[in-house]
């Protein structure tokens, strides 16, 4: 499989963005190797144009939501948490128990925490958007002060 690999300068730092030829698999804050047997072979195709379109009019705020095509790899129990993330809306933050909640499992706070901080895909699934049941803000890949400015950026904070 042909892995497709470009950088993009962010306002808190770089992300890597990674895809096949027809999905994004990756948005890391870390490269590549991190994360991935096989180093990437291409440098660009359309997803990652696409993607790096839709993130440059996020940051500037001129989009909310996403339309990428996504395929990442991860238990089925991870891509639950992750494709249930996608229902937290822009400018809005869920807690740990709620994203349990909504996932149909009120008692999977932990399991959550630790799959939502796998997800490989930042920003377009929205991790950040989750925050401790104090409202302060926990772990992030990206580190707290990414965190801070994404949700800064909806509004949030």
């Amino acid at each position: 499989m042909t892995t497709y690999y470009q950088q993009m300068t962010c306002p808190f730092g770089t992300v890597h963005l990674y895809a096949t030829e027809h999905h994004l698999k990756a948005l890391l804050f870390k490269p590549w190797h991190a994360v991935a047997t096989s180093e990437p072979t291409h440098s660009t195709n359309s997803v990652l144009e696409r993607t790096k379109q839709q993130l440059r009019e996020y940051f500037e705020g001129q989009r909310q939501t996403f339309d990428i095509p996504l395929d990442s790899n991860g238990t089925e129990f991870q891509k639950i948490v992750w494709q249930t993330l996608m229902k937290i809306p822009f400018g809005k933050t869920w807690n740990y128990g709620q994203l349990a909640q909504a996932i149909g499992n009120k008692n999977a706070s932990r399991a959550v925490g630790a799959a939502n901080g796998k997800n490989p895909i930042s920003i377009i699934v929205p991790c950040h958007r989750v925050i401790g049941a104090n409202g302060k803000l926990t772990g992030y890949a990206g580190g707290l002060k990414a965190k801070e400015w994404l949700l800064k950026h909806e509004g949030v904070l």
